[in-house]
C-alpha cells in the first residue's frame, strides 16, 4: 500500500482529506494522512518552515507528501519561491503550474522526486460550487439566503476552481452570504460528500490532475 501524507492549511482541507478523499484514494491502494501545518496548527506559514516540514516527512521514512494549500490568502511576505515571477504570469493556471515548480525545486533534490506540491485555484471552498440543485437539496430554505449570488455565480463559472482571489469575491466569502451561519469546516466535507468524489474531479480539472499524480506516482 502506497502511503501519502497530505499537509494541510487548515481544519477544512483535513476533514475533506479524511472524510472524502481516504476512501477514494483508498480504491487505489493509497493510504493518507492529513496532519495541520505543525508550526501554525492551521494557518498558512512562510516557506521556509513550511519546506522544513515537507523535507521532514519526506527524509524520515519512503512516503509521498503533497500539499493542500489554498492560493487565496498566499501573500508576498511568505517568501515562496519566485513569488514575484509567477505573480507576473496573467493566466492564473500557468501561474500555480510555475509556483508548484519552484517549490519542488527547491525542495532536496534526493527526495523531491517523492513530493507532488499543490495550491488550490483559487481556494478549497471553490470545489464546492458544483452543482447548484444541491444547495436547494441540502439547505435548509431559511437558510439559503442569497439565491441571487448563488445563481449569478453558476452564471459566472462553469470552472468552479476560477471563482477569484479577493475578500468580496472568493468561495468562502460568496458562501457566507449564500448560506445563513455558514460554517466552513462543517459544510466543507458536508457539501463535498453530497457532491461526490468523481464529480468534483470531473468539474475541477487542477484538482483532478493532483489526485491523478497522487495515483500515479511511484513510492
Amino acid at each position: 500500500m502506497k502511503r501519502v501524507i497530505i499537509i494541510c492549511e487548515g481544519e477544512t482541507e483535513r476533514e475533506f482529506c479524511q472524510k472524502v478523499l481516504a476512501p477514494h484514494l483508498a480504491q487505489h491502494d493509497i493510504f493518507i494522512q492529513a496532519p495541520l501545518i505543525k508550526k501554525s496548527i492551521g494557518g498558512i506559514v512562510r516557506w521556509s518552515v513550511l519546506k522544513k516540514e515537507i523535507e521532514t516527512y519526506l527524509l524520515e521514512s519512503n512516503v509521498i507528501v503533497t500539499t493542500l494549500i489554498d492560493y487565496y490568502g498566499l501573500l508576498k511576505k511568505y517568501n515562496f519561491p519566485k513569488w514575484d515571477e509567477g505573480e507576473r504570469i496573467v493566466d492564473k493556471n500557468a501561474r500555480m503550474d510555475f509556483l508548484e515548480k519552484a517549490m519542488k525545486d527547491d525542495v532536496l533534490d534526493n527526495v523531491r522526486h517523492r513530493y507532488i506540491p499543490y495550491l488550490q485555484l483559487h481556494e478549497f471552498e471553490g470545489l464546492l460550487f458544483n452543482n447548484i440543485q444541491l444547495f436547494y437539496n441540502q439547505v435548509p430554505e431559511s437558510e439559503l439566503v442569497g439565491k441571487a449570488e448563488l445563481k449569478k455565480t453558476f452564471d459566472d463559472y462553469d470552472n468552479p476552481e476560477m471563482i477569484n482571489n479577493n475578500k468580496e469575491t472568493s468561495p468562502s466569502h460568496r458562501l457566507k452570504r449564500i448560506i445563513k451561519g455558514y460554517n466552513k469546516v462543517l459544510y466543507g466535507h458536508y457539501f463535498a460528500e453530497a457532491i461526490g468524489i468523481e464529480q468534483i474531479r470531473a468539474k475541477s480539472p487542477r484538482f483532478n490532475s493532483w489526485i491523478d499524480k497522487i495515483i500515479k506516482i511511484e513510492q
